[in-house]
């Protein structure tokens, strides 16, 4: 006769809740803001920080250009080149992004403020305020530059975004647009509350990763453009700069950032989170 043998049955295995827990949407109006010292706390952060960062960015590029000025004595092989700039820019934004960040959130750039925007990171109240002062403190921040340097600020075009000779406008709206995607795309990653939750064991900086998007960028597009991908920083400086070939191309420098940060909040938030699904519910039946 068979021996009867029992089988143990193991216990279904339990999954825990989820490790990690996404702050709830900011509402689109939120008056209650208005209210609070630490809401116009942070805006001063935004002016302050976007200020130092045109004031130092834009000096760099300025001092660059006069060291490489052969009339004055300067070397073509002098200076810090295009990868002491971009090293500059994205330098600078790690500073003033890691400086920032706990207070005001670190944006330092309205194309940037309009992505969590999107992602309801941000109310519009907040959002538009943000904006305003960052395009104030850009234009402080060029505007110390003119005043230490007044002898070279018009003479090595003020440090303004214009559209390089031999690219169309097309080709400086694409780098724009792809420029301020990469940027974007890397803050909501960098912030992301799942990917703090599951990569806690890689000591990584927000701030970091940022600051080499902004570098990378740089490098690629400064042929181009200049490198604008913030709205701000190409604003402020077309202001104390004041010249046609700055204002003609200035809308360049809006209507790409915007469109590559609206990318880069889409393709983050509803493709890779899937926010939308999850709102709807998932697709699997319940029966």
């Amino acid at each position: 006769m068979a021996k009867d043998v029992e089988y143990a049955t193991e216990p279904a295995p339990e999954y825990s809740a989820k490790d990690y827990h996404d702050p709830p949407p900011a509402p689109l109006f939120d008056l209650d803001e208005l209210t609070k010292w630490s809401f116009y706390r942070a805006v001063i952060a935004e002016f302050i920080a976007t200020l130092l960062f045109l004031y130092v960015t834009v000096l760099t590029v300025i001092g660059y250009k006069r060291q490489v000025d052969t009339d004055h004595g300067g070397d073509q092989c002098g200076g810090v080149g295009i990868l002491g700039i971009a090293w500059a820019f994205g330098g600078m934004i790690f500073i003033l992004v890691y400086c920032t960040a706990g207070i005001s959130g670190g944006h330092i750039n309205p194309a940037v403020t309009f992505g969590l925007f999107l992602g309801r990171k941000v109310s519009l109240i907040r959002a538009v305020l943000y904006m305003v002062a960052q395009c104030l403190g850009a234009i402080c921040g060029v505007g110390l530059v003119k005043a230490f340097q007044s002898s070279y600020y018009n003479k090595y075009g003020g440090g303004a975004n214009e559209l390089a000779d031999g690219y169309n406008k097309g080709t400086g709206l694409g780098a724009e647009i792809i420029g301020t995607f990469v940027l974007v795309y890397t803050v909501f990653s960098a912030t992301d509350p799942k990917r703090s939750a599951r990569d806690s064991h890689v000591p990584v900086l927000a701030p970091l990763p940022i600051g080499f998007a902004v570098f990378m960028v740089h490098l690629a597009t400064i042929p181009i453009t200049g490198t604008g991908i913030n709205p701000a920083r190409s604003f402020g400086a077309a202001v104390i700069y004041n010249k046609d070939k700055a204002w003609d191309d200035q809308w360049i420098f809006w209507v790409g950032p915007f469109i590559g940060a609206a990318i880069a909040a889409f393709y983050h938030q509803f493709i890779l989170r899937a926010t939308a699904i999850k709102a709807l519910g998932s697709f699997r039946s319940n029966a």
